[in-house]
């Protein structure tokens, strides 16, 4: 800014030592407000120079300073306030810049000064922008300091009347107020620590996590009163944290958390080691966490190194470790300088401003301070941040058009040269690059990467590798909502193919070919004649591209989706799970597409190892919520990170355990080897369905012909085959989902059995909304597996509905009844009875009806399938409620820590909603929940879709040990090998190929044979534990009265008989 010449402004500088010198003759209250109006004329008359160059603002200042008199300190104070009220934006840097010489004014003897100081003061905090906060707070927290209590009460009132005015901008800076308010929370004058707490307890409104709300007063109070530290602690520890922690809940607990891990006393320390570690669990910003960092790390550091207590160390190294966790490398974060200084923005605003620029240098001044505030914490420059900061200071200097014009120049200006800054510091992008980005991703208030960097190059495949909820799945669907910060989408054509997309009610409905020509791009760029043939290359026929999209197996509709993305020509294909369902054909198939791809760049999420190790040309590998990249596939990867070598290995390396639950007895099962469920002779058609395997036309092929099959306890069966051979069909006829046109399926009456979908999310995609407890909590409430009621072979036709809701008039002129429903069931003389009513009779008047009479009705002709149907729901209805399950609570604690035995915690289970969930977490809720009603028979298909291997090593480890029986339908022949040594093959013919059914015969002997050791083993006590009382006494069974019991001969045996049939007894003859 130019220097003003000394002789310039003269008579400005004339008028205002004038007007100043009356200001030193005040006397009183009348006389200083009589000076006041006086000098917002002047302003108004010759402008801001009054107040810069004119010397007034220098004068003014001095005035306040020197308390000798109170008339013209009162008559300086009045004057800016005056000012503040006449003319605001011109007056307000001068307020501000005056604010540390006004507050010492609290302290002064004559009490009119300091009423017009603390109206001065509340009028400067009320009229401040949003912008203007972190201005005002240097000089309140040196009022903070003052050794004059008065100030430090006054300068505290302040404070609330800031946070009043600006709730957003002080709760924004509440990491800096804390720590300075503090201080005065626990002075020894109570008008001080009174005025500290309203003001911290106004700073903290803009806390709005419902957690910690309840308690803001005590933390408050605690923060100035030692002796309530240990209180609070206690309503922390009792408080469930489930809201996400932001940066100003932490400003307000740190205190009292790193009070009490300093405390004497070990218990004080591990309550504080446990509030931290459920507080860090919820910290979604890395960035929030980074200023507490040095002041809790230390402290738990030497806890968890010097504590006596083995356990509290221990929960204090869990706690450090959460903490390093929720900072992540944020402490060590290099943030750039801003790209402009205060003093560049100022060089500018003067550029704009023009000749009236050397009158108005605080005006300046201040707004390019405020200006660059927000570009230090913002990176750029926000639209509307010029409106608050710039615009109606420039206004005031130098008229509404005028000072707008100048407000949109200023704007303008920094926008290039912050810019052009980018540009010198950015990365320069070769002709290969498709994007270099650096950017954040979070979801459901969950920070998944922080301050990566993507960098895509042209026809190069990448393999996203991480665990299930890091994040992988989100990435590419923000992708592709164009949700990613600074990613190219108008530049770059991209497309997700999802394995388990659902298609909309009228996409069911559609033919394959309709489906593709939906896409708007796909039906303007390609013709009928390309479609056929991109479908051709995927195995599709011209039959099965006329049928519906709903009658597709999970295999083919994945092959509908990538056949779309083929035919988009997307620039980056993200495929997520693309060999879900698919056999081994296909997926070499799908390979070979992918390495065809030369100017195609792919993202691929996956836990098929082999097929990652064949088209990856490089991993983008999850680290601590960074994104980095090695070059090569998933072998050179492990190469390049040794401890990543898990992902080659089923087996849990990081200690996942899960545990299925124990099944039970299930009556008259003696053996594991004997079944429980039967398919005998079944045959299915699906009604309409005009091609076969092959792709042949054939009218409603047999998917399954005369198939007989059966599971046991033992069972470890895998079923295998290509798409489409009626994998899922065989199970869904065993579990009862599809009704065979002819055959038999039969179930132990007590049979419980858990089935997981191939397209397991559909158990769950009407209750996204939900926790998985609360999903768990529906499904069994009254008792009963609400899924299992809405089975297709338990669902009554409207003629079956009219058989037992309206009487036969020919069969009530036989004197027949007509069953109308079942309510019970007993057993007696070994055969069950139900508790049936009649058709038109109250239910009260139900009796008990033996089962092969209800059978023959069905015969007779008197009912139909009903009937079946009935007393099959009956069956499960009471399998579940007359066992083990029936004794499982439903309470938010059993369902998880029952989740918690398939390695899905809390955070998720109980505080999360499912439609947060990744892929492999909602296959665990499936599963978990399935096995709530801990199953005799747990049926899979697909189980290993979604899930990570260290989740597939856990799962495999629990089957082995599982006492109940596994049908599994996978296309993962590592893991069925693993587990299964049954194979059941369905070639697509119609038949099914049995094979390695002999191990259960073997271990069933084996089983036999060392229960038959132990029953002769059980007389030598030797081979017998020592039985202890609760007090750990040995226990000595009694020996029978007159010593061992005699061993009878048989003409003893014969004597003992006949005198029992005569009436006698064996201690008769002691009468």
């Amino acid at each position: 800014m130019a220097a003003v010449a000394e002789n310039a402004f003269t008579a400005e500088k004339e008028q205002v030592a004038a007007l100043m010198t009356k200001f030193g003759t005040v006397t009183d209250s009348a006389g200083a407000d009589a000076v006041a109006t006086e000098l917002v004329d002047l302003v108004k008359s010759v402008g801001i120079a009054a107040l810069t160059v004119g010397g007034g603002s220098e004068a003014l200042c001095a005035l306040l300073n020197d308390r000798k008199s109170p008339g013209p300190c009162e008559a300086a104070l009045k004057g800016l306030t005056a000012l503040c009220k006449g003319e605001p934006a011109l007056s307000e840097a001068v307020a501000i810049g005056t604010l540390s010489a006004q507050l010492p004014c609290l302290a002064d003897r004559a009490d009119s000064v300091k009423e017009a100081t603390l109206a001065l003061c509340k009028i400067e905090m009320k009229m401040c922008s949003p912008t203007a906060v972190k201005a005002i707070l240097p000089a309140l927290f040196d009022g903070l300091l003052d050794s004059n209590w008065q100030v430090k009460e006054g300068t505290c009132k302040c404070l609330g009347w800031l946070a009043d005015t600006q709730q957003g901008s002080v709760g924004a800076c509440l990491v800096d107020i804390i720590p300075k308010v503090s201080e005065c929370l626990g002075d020894t004058k109570k008008q001080v620590a009174s005025a500290a707490r309203k003001a911290c307890g106004k700073a903290c409104l803009v806390i709005d996590n419902p957690d910690i709300l309840p308690i803001v007063p005590d933390v408050i109070k605690t923060i100035g009163d030692v002796g309530k530290t240990e209180a609070t602690m206690d309503k922390l520890l009792a408080t469930t944290f489930v809201t996400q922690i932001d940066q100003p809940t932490l400003a307000i607990m740190v205190p009292i958390l790193s009070r009490s891990l300093a405390d004497r006393r070990a218990l004080m320390k591990r309550k504080g080691a446990l509030v931290i570690d459920n507080m860090c669990k919820l910290v979604a910003e890395p960035m929030d966490m980074a200023p507490f960092g040095p002041v809790l790390e230390p402290k738990l550091t030497r806890n968890a190194d010097e504590i006596a207590s083995e356990e509290i160390r221990e929960f204090t190294a869990k706690a450090l470790a959460t903490l390093r966790l929720a900072m992540g490398d944020a402490a060590d974060t290099f943030i750039p300088e801003p790209a402009m200084t205060v003093q560049g923005m100022v060089d500018v605003m003067t550029e704009v401003v023009g000749d009236k620029a050397a009158t108005a240098a605080p005006l300046i001044l201040h707004s390019a301070t405020m200006v660059h505030f927000k570009l230090a914490s913002d990176k750029r420059i926000e639209d509307g941040v010029c409106d608050m900061a710039v615009k109606p200071y420039l206004e005031a200097l130098m008229g509404a058009e005028e000072g707008a014009a100048a407000s949109v120049s200023f704007n303008e200006k920094c926008d290039e040269i912050i810019s052009a800054a980018a540009k010198e510091q950015g990365y320069v992008m070769q002709d290969d690059d498709l994007c270099h980005i650096d950017f954040s991703l979070a979801y459901g208030g969950k920070v998944l990467l922080q301050n990566t960097r993507m960098h895509l190059k042209k026809g190069r495949r990448y393999g996203l590798i991480g665990g299930n909820g890091v994040g992988k799945t989100t990435l590419m669907r923000a992708i592709d909502n164009n949700q990613l910060e600074e990613f190219p989408n108008d530049l770059l054509r991209t497309i997700f193919v999802e394995s388990h997309s659902s298609q909309e009610e009228d996409e069911e409905e559609m033919t394959v070919m309709d489906f593709i020509l939906k896409n708007d791009i796909i039906r303007e760029e390609k013709t009928v004649e390309q479609i056929k043939e991109a479908l051709f290359r995927m195995g599709f026929t011209e039959d099965r591209i006329n049928q519906t999209v709903v009658s597709l197996s999970g295999g083919w509709l994945m092959k509908l989706a990538l056949s779309r993305a083929m035919l988009y020509e997307p620039q980056i294909m993200m495929l997520d799970e693309p060999t879900n369902h698919m056999d081994v054909k296909k997926v070499a198939e799908l390979v070979n597409y992918l390495n065809g791809l030369q100017e195609v760049t792919c993202l691929i999420v996956s836990h098929d190892t082999k097929f990652l190790d064949n088209v990856c040309t490089d991993i983008l590998h999850y680290e601590t919520r960074k994104l980095v990249n090695y070059h090569g596939n998933l072998s050179a990867f492990v190469a390049q990170k040794p401890e990543a070598k898990s992902y080659f290995e089923l087996a849990s390396s990081q200690g996942l355990v899960w545990n299925f639950p124990d099944p039970g007895f299930l009556e008259g099962i003696k053996t594991t080897t004997k079944a429980i469920a039967k398919m005998q002779n079944i045959v299915f058609a699906y009604p309409g369905t005009t091609t076969n395997l092959e792709g042949e036309t054939v009218p409603n092929p047999i998917i399954l012909n005369d198939v007989t099959t059966q599971c046991c306890l033992a069972s470890r069966v895998a079923c295998v085959g290509p798409n489409g051979a009626g994998k899922s069909t065989l199970v869904k006829c065993l579990v009862g989902d599809h009704e065979p046109q002819s055959g038999e399926v039969w179930k132990h009456p007590h049979l419980r059995m858990a089935y997981v979908s191939q397209h397991a999310f559909a158990h769950v995609e009407n209750h996204l909304e939900v926790s998985p407890v609360d999903y768990i909590q529906w499904r069994y409430s009254g008792g009963v597996d609400k899924e299992q009621e809405q089975k297709d072979t338990l669902q009554l036709t409207p003629e079956e509905e009219k058989r037992i809701t309206v009487k036969d008039p020919e069969l009530a002129k036989a004197g027949i009844n007509q069953i109308g429903g079942i309510m019970g069931r007993r057993k007696r003389h070994n055969e069950f009875e139900y508790e049936c009513y009649h058709v038109g009779q109250p239910k009260d008047s139900a009796y008990f009806i033996p089962l092969n009479e209800l059978e023959n009705m069905v015969e007779m002709g008197w009912h139909g399938a009903e009937m079946a149907k009935m007393i099959q729901a009956m069956d499960e209805k009471l399998a579940q409620q007359n066992s083990i399950v029936a004794q499982r609570q439903l309470t938010t604690g059993g369902i998880q820590e029952h989740l918690d035995a398939f390695g899905l915690e809390a955070e998720f289970g109980t505080y999360g909603k499912i439609v947060g969930l990744s892929g492999g977490q909602k296959v665990k809720v499936v599963m978990g929940s399935a096995m709530w009603n801990c199953p005799h028979l747990l049926v899979l298909d697909e189980p290993t879709n979604y899930l990570d291997r260290e989740s597939l090593g856990a799962m495999a480890a629990a089957i082995k040990i599982y006492k109940g029986g596994i049908l599994l339908i996978t296309h993962n022949s590592e893991f069925s090998q693993t587990v299964c040594p049954e194979t059941w093959l369905c070639p697509g013919n119609g038949k099914l190929e049995i094979s390695g059914a002999d191990w259960m015969i073997a271990a069933e002997k084996a089983r036999a044979a060392a229960e038959k050791k132990a029953k002769l083993l059980e007389g030598f006590d030797a081979d017998k534990e020592d039985v202890l009382d609760a007090f750990g006494n040995k226990v000595v069974k009694a020996e029978p009265a007159g010593g061992e019991k005699k061993k009878l001969s048989r003409k003893e045996k014969l004597a003992l008989k006949k005198k029992k049939k005569n009436g006698g007894g064996d201690d008769e003859g002691d009468w």
